[in-house]
C-alpha cells in the first residue's frame, strides 16, 4: 500500500519551483530601477578638491606639433580641461564637434582655459587619424597606452572629461559624452566655478 501524501504537499512543491523565478523577477526589477535611478555624469569621484595625480604622457606619435601631457601642465596658473578620449569610442566621435567648439570659444581662450586630451588605451595611428580627421581641439595630447594614469584620475570610461583649477586641483568630473546643451549648462558654470 503507497503513503499517502499531505494534502498541501503538491502545491507546496509547485511553488517551490516558482521561487527562482519570483527571484529572478524581483532582481531584473531591482537592476532595471537602479539603471534609470540618477544621471551617471554625475558619478561621485573621490579626487574632487584634490591634486591631480602626478603623471607624463609621451605626445600621440605622428601628430605634428601637438606635445604630450603631465600634470606639470595643470599647474601653470590657468584652468585646464581634460577629456580623455579614444578612437575606438564612438560617444567620443560624437562629442568631438562639441570639444572643437569649445576650443575656438574666445571667450574662454581669453581667459587662459586650455583644453587637453588624454589619448585612452589607443594605438597612435588611430588616434592621429581621429584627431587628423576630425580637428584637434587639444593643446596637448598624452599618449595613455597602459590606461595607468586614466586610472589613478578614476576613470570609469571614456569620454570622460575634468575641471582642473590653475593650482593642479581637480574641481569637477564630467563622465560621458559632452552635448552643446551639457557644455551650456554644466560644463561652462563649472570652469567659471573654477576660476574664482
Amino acid at each position: 500500500m503507497s503513503e499517502s501524501l499531505e494534502p498541501g504537499a503538491p502545491r507546496q512543491a509547485s511553488l517551490l519551483r516558482l521561487l527562482p523565478l519570483g527571484v529572478f523577477i524581483l532582481l531584473a526589477g531591482l537592476f532595471l530601477l537602479r539603471l534609470f535611478a540618477g544621471d551617471a555624469s554625475r558619478l561621485p569621484s573621490a579626487l574632487i578638491g584634490r591634486p591631480a595625480p602626478p603623471f607624463a604622457l609621451p605626445a600621440v606619435e605622428g601628430i605634428a606639433g601637438v606635445p604630450g601631457l603631465s600634470d606639470e601642465n595643470l599647474r601653470e596658473g590657468h584652468v585646464s580641461l581634460i577629456n580623455v578620449f579614444a578612437s575606438w569610442c564612438a560617444p567620443c566621435h560624437a562629442e568631438h564637434a562639441t570639444l572643437m567648439a569649445l576650443a575656438r570659444d574666445p571667450t574662454l581662450r581669453d581667459k587662459g582655459v586650455r583644453l587637453y586630451g588624454l589619448s585612452y588605451k589607443d594605438e597612435p595611428a588611430n588616434a592621429r587619424k581621429f584627431i587628423e580627421g576630425d580637428g584637434n581641439p587639444y593643446a596637448a595630447i598624452g599618449a595613455d597606452f597602459s590606461g595607468r594614469a586614466a586610472i589613478d584620475f578614476g576613470v570609469y570610461g571614456v569620454p570622460e572629461t575634468f575641471v582642473v583649477r590653475g593650482d593642479g586641483t581637480i574641481a569637477y568630473k564630467f563622465v560621458g559624452p559632452l552635448s552643446p546643451q551639457a557644455l551650456a549648462t554644466t560644463l561652462i558654470p563649472e570652469i567659471e566655478k573654477a576660476m574664482k
